[in-house]
Parts: structure tokens; sequence; C-alpha cells
């Protein structure tokens, strides 16, 4: 028995070697030579601190900064919890969102909703909308929108809120991704935030948007995808050519 498990245990110990220590270590050796920043997570660094990756989606609420596109992974754009939300377009979710309460009876949104994130996309960037009630209505004590009322309005069975924006949002304005850990904005929602972003900069537009111009990445090969902005990359050269005054 002995005889018949040797050249087993052989084998299994010079693939374990090769499999698991060469070959592993040989390609990190190679990747670390030639491509030492993508090896390392293409992490982008401001004044030698890093800020974030160009491969992964951040957050960015400020007016003075470009906004990401939604994100459905965890908390939003955590590589740990890549994810969709998973939804069909009939969702009543997916278009209204809901709500929750915890277990002292406080609600807040669980899910924002399509419907909502256009509301704020048009307030965030002067568009133009169409509005069955004034939309004062759901504004908190600090004049701000108060997306649980918001909701709320939206899924009344009786008389839901009715909103419309009157010119088109990209559709990666209000929606996610699959992986919910895109880090690019298509061209055009670019295009209709710059004017906050010039106008908060104290810059006119057409500085803001040759940058914006400069930072777009094109198709790869040249036909593959659409053209697109990387808005971390954006954002920290708006901050290096236009820092807010």
């Amino acid at each position: 028995m002995l005889k018949e498990l040797g050249p087993g245990l052989r084998l299994t110990l010079v693939m374990t070697v090769l499999t698991g220590l060469l070959y592993p270590g040989l390609i990190t050796g190679i990747c670390q030579l030639i491509l030492p920043a993508q090896a390392n997570g293409s992490l982008v660094s401001v004044n030698g601190k890093a800020v974030g990756s160009s491969l992964i989606g951040q957050t960015f609420t400020k007016p003075e900064y470009f906004h990401s596109r939604p994100s459905s992974a965890g908390s939003g754009y955590d590589a740990g919890a890549s994810s969709g939300s998973n939804l069909g377009p009939t969702s009543a979710k997916l278009i209204n969102g809901t709500t929750s309460k915890d277990d002292k009876g406080v609600e807040s949104v669980a899910f924002d909703g399509i419907s909502v994130r256009i509301v704020h996309y048009c307030l965030d960037n002067g568009i133009a909308y169409e509005s069955s009630v004034p939309l004062d209505k759901f504004k908190n004590d600090k004049g701000d929108i108060d997306d649980v009322k918001l909701v709320n309005a939206f899924n009344d069975a009786k008389t839901p809120l009715v909103f419309k924006a009157k010119s088109p949002i990209p559709a990666d304005a209000v929606t996610a991704s699959s992986s919910g850990l895109d880090p690019h904005i298509s061209k055009a929602n670019a295009e209709i935030q710059l004017a906050r972003v010039a106008q908060v900069r104290g810059v006119t537009p057409d500085q803001v948007s040759r940058l914006v111009e400069s930072n777009t990445e094109r198709p790869d090969l040249g036909f593959l995808g659409e053209p697109r902005v990387n808005v971390l990359m954006l954002n920290v050269a708006l901050d290096a050519q236009f820092p807010k005054k």
C-alpha cells in the first residue's frame, strides 16, 4: 500500500511547489516588473496619499465634483459585495424605491429607486421638470428633499407623485451597473454636470468642458464600448487645475 501511495504523494508535493509557489511567484514578479501600477490595484495618489483606484468607483456628492453613477454594491462601491440590484425593468421597487422601519419605528429609505434619482439629478443639475405636486411639500426643516417622503409619494396607491424631466437624462445617471463598481460615467452624463461644477468652482463651462474632453476614454481598440469618463480621474484633474475658491 505504501508503495502505491508513494508516487501519488511525491506528485502532489511536486505539483504543489510548481503551481502553488513557483508559478504564482513567477507571474507576480513579471507583473511587478512590467505592470507595477496595475499589479498593485491601479491606485491613484495625490500628494503621496492614495485617494482611490481607477478601477473601482466611489461616491461623490459635493456640488464641486462630478457625481458617479449609482451603486448597488453593499452600501455603495463595496468591492467585497460587487452586485447589481437584480431588479427587472417593471419592478415597482426599482422604479419607485422602498422604505423600512427600524425597531424604534424610525422610517428610512431602503432603496431609493430610479424616480427619486431622477428628482435629485434634475435639482442638482438645473434640469427643467414637471411635477404633479410641488417639491417643497417633500422638504425637511433644513430645506432639503426628504427622500422618505418622496419614496412614499411615488408609491402612493391613490394619487402617486408624477415627476418628469423635460430633457433626456442619460441612463447611467440614474441606474447602477451590473457590478456596482463602475468607475465611469458616460460623456453625456458628464456634459450635463459640467455647468454645475463650473459655477461652483468659479470657472467657465468651456474650461471644464475641455477638461472633460481630455479625460474622456475612447472605445477600446477604437470600436469596443462607448466613450466614457473616469469620475475619480476627472475630479482629481479638477482639483489640480481648478481648485475651489
